[in-house]
């Protein structure tokens, strides 16, 4: 495996973002969901042998400052195209899980060209023409936890993510990070209705990654995805639910790092 990532800092637009870095290679840029950045995972630590993996907190999120201006999903978008010009990146591998999947494509259908290929992980921003996306805000943090996952005993690092109590601190933490999604993703609830439409312009080689029991984003959000992209692959995951990449972490790995290489 390779060794633990540094914790660095960068100024963007006049706000301090915090991220992770690890590996070596070329560079991946790893977007967190709505919950807030997880760490250093098993899959980041895979992807980091052969890649430079890039792991921040969003604006809003832990530590990391929001601008004023930042209030949507596509200012976040705007924000990470100019986070990779401050970090002098170009031609990179983006993935996004979750509403992090959701500003992948945002950037994506802004600019294309800056990105080597696109990996979408059970994202958020397309509304299904078949069930609904869950609202999250109007069920408690403990609610969500238990949709995460369709069986967490496969899951080998759910005691380390969810398993144990919280301190007061990751409390007030986690609520912060809520407030952040809540104002990024009320209205309209996790989708951007032009979304779908502008995805034609993106021909960077992307992959849909979709949990087949995702309780959160259905499946079907996923296959509209790959219905929308023009050089896209869908790779659904049986028995697996929202967090593919640690619910079925070594099928996740092998399938993400065949389509990067």
């Amino acid at each position: 495996m390779a060794s633990e990532p540094t914790k660095e800092q960068v100024t963007v637009g006049g706000a301090k973002i915090d991220y992770l870095k690890g590996g070596s290679g070329d560079p991946l840029l790893v977007l967190h969901g709505a919950g807030g950045n997880l760490g250093w995972l098993d899959y980041n630590r895979a992807l980091a042998e052969r890649y430079t993996v890039y792991a921040p907190s969003h604006p809003g999120y832990d530590a990391s400052e929001r601008p004023e201006w930042l209030e949507t999903i596509p200012d976040m978008a705007c924000f990470y195209l100019w986070f990779l010009q401050e970090m002098g990146l170009e031609k990179v591998r983006l993935m996004g899980v979750s509403m992090g999947g959701w500003i992948a494509a945002e950037m994506a259908i802004m600019c294309p060209q800056a990105l080597e290929r696109l990996v979408l992980v059970d994202a958020a921003g397309i509304k299904p023409t078949e069930g609904e996306i869950v609202d999250i805000f109007l069920i408690s943090p403990e609610q969500v936890n238990e949709l995460l996952f369709h069986d967490k005993d496969q899951a080998p690092e759910w005691e380390q993510l969810l398993g144990r109590g919280q301190s007061p601190e990751e409390r007030l933490v986690a609520e912060m990070n809520r407030e952040t999604a809540v104002r990024l993703c009320w209205k309209p609830y996790m989708h951007d209705p032009r979304l779908a439409g502008l995805l034609g312009r993106v021909n960077v080689p992307s992959l849909v990654v979709w949990g087949r029991e995702d309780a959160i984003v259905p499946v079907r959000c996923g296959e509209q995805y790959h219905e929308a992209l023009p050089n896209s692959t869908l790779k659904v995951m049986e028995g697996c639910g929202h967090w593919p990449h640690v619910e079925k972490r070594d099928e996740f790995i092998q399938t993400v790092m065949e389509f990067l290489a």
